[in-house]
């Protein structure tokens, strides 16, 4: 994946029509939180049998929770329905298409195993957005529709 394309999902809101975006962004705009930091830390695989996805996974952080849960609330505000999930917050690095061949899963082992103990420094969360997915044979191409500063 490139650089440019990580992300924290903090609302996945599916297909919606142009006028319930809209009502949105008028939602996520009178969001107010202050800017917060966040680490990174781990590296795991979600479906470890049939492994699918390479993830970094987030500290406990109360203030990304409490944002979750106000972008959870414009979501509602804005008339979109979103399904009751845990929240694991994670960026995703890799996705895998199908299931492992030949010796990929001991390659991928072998990789989770070296980067056993990965963290970042902490890293200044002052904004969030709203994106647009649009998937491709290649993967999913993400399109910033709108972003939001964080202030106390």
């Amino acid at each position: 994946m490139a650089p440019g394309t990580f992300h924290l999902t903090l609302a996945f809101l599916d297909d919606q029509p142009q006028t319930t975006v809209e009502t949105l962004h008028d939602a996520l705009g009178e969001i107010e939180t202050a800017p917060f930091d966040l680490t990174l830390r781990g590296i795991d695989v979600f479906a470890s049998s049939k492994p699918r996805l390479v993830w970094a996974g987030i500290d406990p952080q109360p203030a990304l929770t409490g944002l979750r849960d106000k972008v959870r609330w414009a979501a509602g505000e804005a008339g979109i329905e979103l399904h009751r999930e845990r929240f694991r917050p994670h960026v995703k690095l890799a996705r895998f298409r199908g299931q492992l061949r030949g010796d990929e899963a001991e390659k991928l082992a072998a990789f989770l195993a070296r980067t056993n103990g990965f963290s970042t420094e902490p890293f200044s969360v002052d904004r969030f957005c709203l994106f647009r997915s649009r998937l491709h044979p290649e993967g999913a191409v993400h399109e910033v529709l709108a972003e939001y500063s964080l202030a106390g």
